[in-house]
């Protein structure tokens, strides 16, 4: 790692099973019980789902039948996403006490670059102690903590002691954390290239770190310059507020390959309601829609349409997907797919990145 990186001090705030926390909080009856959020027992799917349910298997993204399958005491309660939301504003308002390098992942994780602060604080983990403390004392909600030189380590390193806790890994720890990190906590591995890696011989960083840049590029394409460089702890994206989105998208990986394009339907339409969420909870609309696929041999597709209008509707987003869906035939089973709108009405808008740097201490 380069020393410029390393004076970096990063934290990942991520809120604990934050939908189905804020039921719980909301409603006292539900507290100590597994709920799923989101879904039924007859059909739909997860969202998301209390610690009490996660001890059952159930998950966000599993089907509501094999969660009530997994957990036959589980409770489905409905979304509120206007509450989920009014709740995040209240956790990033605390965050904007302490740096304006804040950068929101969704409505319950986020960066923050806390390498000047506005508290003065040359530690990032009392930092991390005290906003994750405010957080509980004036939201209700408890949230996990990681803090490191980048976004990447510090992302691995708040789902270390969840929930409700936090880990720093410091700049001369990093490689030795990353070269003993099982492969399959590595952020941006999912099941599929676990397996594949498994297949490959390699189990933790040390040995993803000792493959060629080459033998990873051949094996998992431009994602193996990705995996060449992070186990080496090289990850300099910037933590990026006030970030104008030129797309947004849903996606799903799939536990089972799909090869009926019904399937793929009752799937493309969860994921359409998904993106109109995220399009209208954040005022974005877009004309440009692209449908993603992943084969099982791991060969990427994309296959696009532009309208001649705005749309955030799941019902017109639907609409063209299926069209580009019914362009040809697939060429293999299906492990993943994906949604994405682009040409937003925010493009005409800017946002200035500014990416400090001063000495680092923990």
């Amino acid at each position: 790692m380069d020393t410029a990186a390393t004076n970096r001090k990063i934290i990942h705030i991520d809120m604990d099973a934050f939908y189905a926390a804020v039921e719980q909080m909301d409603n006292p009856s539900l507290r100590g019980k597994p709920i799923a959020v989101g879904g039924s027992e007859n059909r739909g799917v997860v969202a998301a789902a209390s610690y009490e349910a996660r001890k059952f298997g159930v998950h966000s993204a599993i089907s509501g039948i094999m969660a009530k399958k997994n957990c036959p005491e589980l409770i489905f309660v409905p979304p509120r996403f206007e509450r989920y939301k009014e709740i995040s504003k209240k956790i990033h308002k605390i965050f904007q006490e302490y740096t304006d390098l804040v950068e929101p992942l969704s409505l319950d994780e986020a960066y923050l670059d806390v390498t000047q602060n506005k508290k003065g604080n040359s530690s990032a983990s009392l930092l991390a102690q005290e906003i994750r403390t405010r957080i509980f004392n004036e939201v209700g909600l408890t949230a996990s903590a990681g803090i490191s030189v980048n976004k990447f380590v510090a992302k691995i390193a708040s789902d270390y002691h969840k929930p409700n806790g936090q880990k720093t890994v410091n700049p001369d720890q990093v490689i030795a954390f990353l070269e003993n990190l099982p492969i399959r906590k590595f952020y941006g591995v999912g099941k599929v290239t676990t397996q594949k890696m498994y297949q490959l011989g390699i189990f933790t960083g040390l040995e993803l770190k000792s493959k060629s840049i080459a033998f990873l590029e051949k094996h998992f394409g431009k994602s193996g310059t990705y995996y060449y460089h992070v186990v080496r702890g090289v990850h300099n994206s910037p933590v990026k507020p006030n970030r104008i989105s030129k797309s947004v998208a849903a996606e799903h990986t799939f536990d089972t390959n799909l090869t009926s394009e019904i399937f793929m339907l009752e799937q493309l339409e969860i994921l359409a309601a998904t993106l109109e969420r995220r399009l209208k909870n954040n005022h974005i609309s877009g004309k440009t829609i692209t449908l993603k696929i992943k084969y099982s041999d791991f060969a990427q597709q994309t296959r696009s349409k532009t309208l001649a209008y705005f749309i955030a509707d799941k019902g017109l987003i639907l609409e063209t997907v299926k069209e580009l869906l019914y362009q040809e035939r697939m060429k293999n089973s299906v492990r993943l797919l994906g949604i994405a709108m682009s040409n937003l009405n925010t493009e005409n808008k800017k946002a200035v990145v500014v990416q400090l740097q001063f000495p680092f201490s923990y």
